[in-house]
């Protein structure tokens, strides 16, 4: 019951609210339809010059529509929308600005009309000067402003430097050095040249250039487009670049260029194909069919926000206007170029409600759509790649940031900005269905071949090998630096033809012709001088740079006495004596208790010196010696056949040196020396190191230095290590070559190849000096350190067995020593401590005072110092006396009297009858020998 309450109070709520919300709906209907019968509903016209037969111009016109409708919903004004069709003519756009001026008296122009056709028109019609043209293409000059001429004309557009950095950032990304520009010449592209050398200087700036370019006419002045395309796709198929760059085209004409390019197999495998925002931008309004022939097409198209409540708003009346006009299209979505029109319409309408039928500049810039005196411009572009039946977004880009994956990652980026894009586009599906980055490039028949030239007369033939084969009537060229070359043209992003040209002529003059570019690059043992970079750039080296000193050999015995010390190292030595002494040392111990032969210390020194050679004659009777001596002369014969290798390597080796230690010894003797004549190094030897021309031989041919060497005609030969290509100034093959050379390098192929071509079998590639420092180096301790540690192991082991055994085997004899040597020192602490105790009360002066007492009271000296000093004293009266006298004086010493006592003399007396009877002698053995009393003192 109570909830049947409850439902119908909330029921009879919900009426009254309803009604209540309906009565106040109504009001508000009323209230306006009465405010707009009350306002005066003036009506005025804006004017629009479109291209009606373009996608682009439908979509500007809709949009357009859509802004002025609901502009005259919420206002009082009224404005009318006049649009005039241009059909992509300049001649038609002029006259449609005349008519919109003249006979529709418009407030203002909107439209693709550019500033030499409204200047054009404002010669034939003054009131065009004071009108406001909005125009939205883009600028057709970089700096461009309204001049005094047109100071009402405003650029609405994009900004085309912009586009043509974005171009060029795609392929520098990619580094594709080579492109071809393909660009459309409507009414705007046309009437400016400055936008090629934008593209050509951003290009430039990634280090590509323009290889090839062609302009093709607006479309609605071709005839016969298809055929006027397929003349020009024929002229490019013969060419080699496979880079193509849509610097400017309208879509029409874009649908028909892929549809001959498809079907000339322009569009496949190894081609790149880049569009422009005019195309990528209303790519969501093509048919399925021109789609397909844009597959792995990449392109840009300007940044906005698709996902706003605004657009979406905006989308749903596009769609369903665009539908109604142009039911004929298949897909139908608003495009930038849309959205940019919509705005430029909402501008114009609000300033003309608060101009009154005159609209000024200053009224357009307060509308909120501009901004600074200029309309609203994105700066950052999506990067799209044409796939399936669509395309798909692969990456931002803006010219402060560079590449980056969403907005997120551009902010990330913007607070980063060392953060590096690479990567980003590395996922893009390319034509032919491919997934790694094409070339570019592609073999041509008209195409020159480059020509590289090569030093005809090089000194080394490793290097660079020119022979002509008469029979044959060809010429031959290889060598090390000709397959260093193929090997990094291979490693190259492109196909590179080219051609090798012997030249005659000397180094300088052939980096001269490349310089002059009579030659496109140079290859061969080519060096890196610094008056050679102010003509032309080099490549990375390939070969380490340096100028090497080639003399004759000599004997050097006198320098060889101690030799054989050299064959081991000073570790060594020491290692294999204190090895040697020890393993002895243990066999020794061991053998002295069975052997009589090696009883005394002398034996064991000349049994190490025998053992050496294997000339021991005596028997070892121990197995366990045994077991010690047979792991040793196990080393003793691996040390002694690698001490003979090696010092039979170093006398061998070691007798040679060279002729002439440096170039001071030739500048002071006068000497000749050789080199190539057609190299620098003879400039080099004259004006650096000093040398005489006339002591200078020019030496043609490396075969020539041996026989030059054995008739004296030359002390001394210098080489310069070459190692570059050259390239003319500025040219990009160095940079790519360049980076193909590091990859060969770090591959490990220039390695090998120098292996297999630049090694000289025998010893003939090493110097003298390099083969003692590698044949002739002493032998460390570390090839034996395994043998040492098991000898080692073996002595140490039997040394600890032997000590065991003798232990127990004098067990007995070693505890009653040791109790003895207690029993007396503790006998010798007693005597000590009750002898200090009653002499100290009654001692006064004398010598042994001085000696003894004073340091002892004073707290100097500790009892084991005290009797060490007593010992040293009893040392010195035993060296100057006898030997009773003495042992008497010290006895005295410890009995202490008063002065002139009778009892002295007495005692004295007594003490001489015992000694005499030698009970003094056996109380020293037993309580005073030295050998209690020394422990005892060192304690």
């Amino acid at each position: 019951m109570l909830s049947r309450c409850v439902s119908n109070g909330l029921k009879s709520l919900e009426d009254s609210l309803l009604i209540v919300l309906t009565r106040l709906l109504l009001t508000r209907v009323l209230l306006a339809h009465e405010s707009r019968n009350n306002c005066s509903r003036s009506i005025m016209s804006i004017g629009a010059v479109l291209d009606l037969s373009s996608q682009m111009g439908k979509h500007q016109k809709i949009a357009m529509q859509i802004a002025l409708q609901e502009f005259n919903r919420l206002s009082c004004s009224k404005l009318d929308l006049k649009i005039e069709n241009s059909h992509g003519n300049s001649a038609h756009a002029v006259a449609s600005a005349m008519d919109l001026t003249q006979s529709k008296q418009v407030l203002a122009i909107i439209g693709t009309i550019t500033h030499s056709e409204a200047n054009l028109a404002s010669e034939f019609d003054d009131t065009i000067k004071n009108i406001p043209i909005l125009s939205l293409i883009s600028p057709v000059a970089r700096s461009e402003k309204s001049s005094p001429l047109l100071p009402y004309f405003i650029q609405e557009g994009y900004d085309i430097n912009l586009h043509m950095q974005c171009i060029a950032a795609i392929v520098g990304e990619f580094r594709w050095r080579k492109v071809t520009v393909i660009y459309e010449l409507d009414n705007w592209f046309s009437s400016d040249p400055g936008i090629l050398l934008d593209l050509s200087y951003s290009l430039r700036l990634v280090g590509s250039e323009i290889d090839n370019h062609v302009a093709l006419p607006s479309l609605s002045s071709l005839l016969d487009p298809k055929s006027t395309i397929e003349n020009e796709l024929n002229r490019l198929k013969n060419k080699s670049n496979r880079v193509f760059l849509i610097a400017h085209s309208s879509l029409e004409l874009a649908n028909i260029l892929f549809e001959k390019a498809k079907q000339m197999s322009l569009v496949g495998k190894g081609s790149v194909w880049v569009i422009p925002d005019g195309v990528a931008g209303l790519l969501d309004s093509v048919n399925s069919s021109s789609i397909l022939n844009m597959q792995g097409v990449i392109g840009f198209k300007t940044h906005f926000m698709e996902t706003s409540k605004a657009f979406r708003r905006f989308k749903f009346k596009f769609r369903r206007r665009f539908v109604l006009e142009f039911p004929e299209e298949e897909n139908i979505n608003p495009s930038f170029f849309a959205l940019q029109s919509y705005k430029a319409t909402r501008a114009v309408a609000q300033a003309a409600r608060e101009s009154q039928g005159k609209l000024t500049l200053e009224q357009l810039f307060k509308s909120n759509i501009s901004r600074n005196g200029k309309f609203w411009q994105s700066q950052t572009f999506n990067i799209i790649n044409v796939i399936g039946k669509s395309y798909r977004e692969l990456a931002l880009w803006s010219p402060e940031l560079g590449f980056s994956k969403n907005l997120i990652t551009q902010q990330l980026t913007e607070m980063n900005t060392n953060s590096a894009s690479s990567g980003i586009l590395s996922t893009v599906y390319w034509p032919g269905g491919i997934q790694f980055v094409p070339k570019g490039w592609t073999h041509s028949t008209e195409q020159r071949k480059l020509q590289i030239g090569v030093p005809a007369k090089g000194a080394f033939t490793e290097f660079v090998n020119v022979t002509y084969d008469k029979n044959r009537n060809k010429t031959s060229i290889t060598g090390f630096s000709i397959d260093v070359f193929k090997e990094a043209v291979h490693n190259l992003s492109y196909d590179l033809d080219f051609a090798f040209v012997p030249f005659n002529g000397s180094y300088d003059e052939m980096v001269e012709q490349v310089y002059n570019k009579t030659l496109d690059a140079a290859v061969g043992d080519t060096s890196i001088m610094a008056y050679r970079y102010h003509l032309v750039d080099f490549s990375q080296p390939y070969v380490d740079s340096g100028i090497d000193m080639v003399v004759t050999e000599q004997s050097a015995k006198s320098k060889e006495t101690w030799i054989f010390l050299k064959a081991f190292t000073k570790g060594m030595w020491l290692m294999m004596a204190a090895l040697h002494i020890f393993v002895g040392f243990v066999i020794w111990l061991i053998e002295r208790q069975v052997n009589e032969e090696l009883k005394g210390f002398g034996s064991m020194l000349w049994f190490l010196v025998t053992v050496i050679f294997y000339a021991h004659r005596e028997p070892i009777r121990s197995p366990l010696a045994r077991t010690v001596l047979a792991p040793w002369l196990f080393v003793i014969l691996i040390a002694t056949s690698t001490f003979t290798a090696s010092l039979t390597s170093m006398m061998t080796v070691s007798q040679l040196e060279p002729s002439v230690l440096d170039i001071k010894s030739l500048l002071k003797r006068n000497s000749p020396v050789g080199c190539n004549g057609n190299s620098f190094i003879v400039k080099y030897l004259t004006e650096v190191q000093k040398f005489k021309p006339e002591n200078i031989r020019r030496i043609n041919s490396i075969n020539d230095y041996p026989s030059a060497f054995q008739n004296k005609d030359i002390e001394a030969a210098f080489f310069i290590a070459p190692h570059a290509k050259v390239f003319p100034k500025g040219s990009t093959l160095a940079t790519d070559i360049s980076e193909a050379l590091l990859k060969v390098l770090e591959s490990g192929e220039i390695e090998q190849l120098e292996k297999d071509m630049l090694t000289i079998e025998g010893n003939a590639s090493c110097s003298p000096l390099e083969s003692k420092a590698k044949d002739g180096s002493p032998t460390g301790f570390q090839p034996f350190l395994g043998l040492f540690c098991i000898c080692s192991i073996v002595a140490v082991l039997a040394l600890l067995y032997n000590m065991i055994c003798l232990l127990m085997s004098n067990v007995l004899t070693f505890t009653s020593y040791i109790h003895l040597t207690l029993t007396q020192l503790r006998r010798i602490w007693r005597w000590t401590t009750r002898y200090f105790a009653r002499s100290s009360s009654r001692f006064q002066s004398g010598s042994l005072r001085s000696l003894f007492w004073r340091p002892f009271l004073t707290g100097d000296y500790t009892i084991g110092l005290a009797v060490r000093r007593s010992i040293r004293w009893w040392s010195r009266c035993h060296q100057t006396t006898s030997q009773a006298p003495a042992r008497a004086q010290f006895l005295c010493a410890k009995q202490v009297f008063q002065k002139g006592s009778s009892l002295a003399t007495d005692i004295s007396e007594a003490l001489m009858k015992v000694i005499e009877r030698g009970e003094t002698e056996q109380l020293e053995k037993d309580m005073l020998s030295m050998e209690a009393i020394v422990p005892f003192a060192l304690f």
